[in-house]
């Protein structure tokens, strides 16, 4: 198992220098910014990320304000009341994407929000006090509780919002099997376990992020 001064290594002679390979490296909100993020901002974000996944993303960006004024501003409490017969005029919304398992999944992951708010107090204090050395288990809790979030929805999802996290890329998976940490696209309990404790021993030694590490291991492929 490769250490972290083997990746920094690496990363600094394929960069050149310690400030080249910084200019690369994603950083993470702390804490008290996640916590700041209105619960609204939060289902938008996560609605967003179930829309782009298969779809190009500038597609999707582009029709997201028409997203916006079509689910009442993501506002929880009002788009958890959105029935069937409001999501099937949405999909004669020629504005938006229309694709109906995409449009159910937002009522419901509003609904899960509404459950943490009322046992956190806001969505993003939940996530903010999550550990990140067991992030694939925030992965789990998110894959289980909301719609369209399993596979590699959850931790993009949490990238795109800041919160550390890694990322199972095909480039990160090619490093790890390169190590023989797994043999293919980590997904049982025991494989994320592994991939889980090998990130956590990577901060231990840098410090660093687990979304730097994460890119920094997706460099170790060559292209």
């Amino acid at each position: 198992m490769k250490d972290y001064q083997w990746l920094l290594t690496y990363c600094l002679n394929r960069f050149g220098s310690l400030e080249a390979l910084e200019q690369r490296l994603p950083s993470a909100k702390s804490g008290e910014e996640l916590a700041k993020v209105t619960d609204d901002r939060y289902l938008s974000l996560l609605s967003l990320r179930v829309f782009r996944a298969g779809l190009k993303h500038s597609v999707v960006d582009a029709k997201w304000p028409e997203f916006e004024r079509a689910f009442f501003a993501f506002e929880p409490n009002k788009v958890v009341l959105m029935g069937a017969e409001h999501l099937e005029r949405l999909m004669h919304n020629e504005k938006i994407i229309r694709h109906l398992g995409k449009l159910k999944s937002v009522p419901l992951n509003a609904q899960m929000i509404l459950d943490i708010q009322q046992k956190y107090g806001s969505f993003g204090q939940f996530i903010a006090q999550w550990e990140t050395s067991d992030i694939t288990g925030l992965w789990r809790y998110l894959a289980k509780n909301g719609s369209q979030l399993g596979g590699l929805s959850a931790p993009r999802f949490l990238r795109m919002a800041g919160k550390d996290t890694f990322v199972l890329s095909n480039d990160v998976v090619a490093a790890l099997k390169a190590q023989a940490l797994v043999t293919k696209q980590p997904t049982s309990q025991k494989d994320l376990a592994t991939v889980q404790a090998y990130f956590n021993q990577l901060h231990e030694q840098s410090k660093r992020p687990l979304c730097q590490l994460s890119m920094m291991l997706a460099f170790t492929v060559n292209h």
